[in-house]
């Protein structure tokens, strides 16, 4: 079984599980052929040439580029629909948030293939989040890893109310946000907005975990091989604030 981190419901899979992982999905990736012509869509293709620093760089201009309301250049045709039908390889695992105002392919500028998208209210990764973020690195070889909070997030909200008012929610609500629980314990004590700076402290939080509970993440680390950061949206300005220093 895997250990399941009681504050922030991630899991540290042991090496024995994380073998399984890189080569059984290596496995499960072998080119098959389909009835009908018809081929997976997740058959092998080269992995990204992008570095870490590469990719964080797109990501930036991305979001300048949305700002400015630069026309978009992302790749979204047939051309690339068939090109992904064979296979793909994305650049950047995004961690966000499942409110609809956050949309990472339009916030970015990014087209088909380019992100692989992992999104839970909160931004928060539990045991199938985690294995999609360590499969993503580890299997796909994806080198840059961006956690993604925003302005007025909601479930951030509803932790804020937990902790300061005592609130109860509906159904498993309350067990959603309890992993942010600690974010806004901390946000409490450096004054100003506790809701915004509660945002900020979430996304390092789960940023940071990444990089100290999954093994597969910390060997791509130690090879330079990924960045893991944090980042909050502006809904009203549209501006993605930079966490570099997780």
């Amino acid at each position: 079984m895997h250990a399941i981190c009681d504050c922030c419901a991630e899991t540290r899979p042991p090496h024995a599980g994380r073998r399984r992982l890189l080569f059984g999905a290596a496995g499960l990736l072998a080119a098959t052929a389909l009835p009908n012509g018809v081929v997976r869509a997740a058959t092998p293709m080269a992995k990204t040439s992008l570095s870490p620093a590469d990719a964080l760089r797109l990501m930036k201009e991305g979001n300048e580029n949305f700002r400015n309301e630069a026309p978009s250049l992302a790749a979204n045709g047939r051309e690339r629909r068939l090109e992904l039908a064979r296979g793909q390889a994305p650049f950047c695992v995004l961690v966000g948030c499942s409110d609809s105002r956050v949309s990472p392919e339009i916030l970015f500028g990014r087209g088909l293939g380019e992100l692989f998208i992992v999104r839970n209210a909160g931004n928060t990764v539990d045991t199938a989040a985690l294995g999609s973020i360590e499969y993503a690195v580890g299997v796909l070889g994806v080198p840059l890893v961006v956690v993604l909070g925003h302005q007025s997030c909601g479930a951030v909200a509803a932790a804020v109310d937990v902790v300061e008012k005592n609130a109860t929610f509906p159904g498993v609500i309350g067990e959603m946000v309890q992993p942010i629980v600690p974010a806004v314990l901390e946000a409490r004590s450096q004054g100003g907005d506790l809701l915004e700076a509660s945002v900020r402290s979430n996304a390092r939080r789960v940023a940071k975990r990444l990089t100290t509970q999954s093994l597969v993440i910390q060997d791509a680390l130690k090879q330079g091989k990924v960045k893991v950061v944090g980042s909050r949206y502006g809904l009203s300005d549209g501006q993605v604030e930079w966490m570099e220093d997780i």
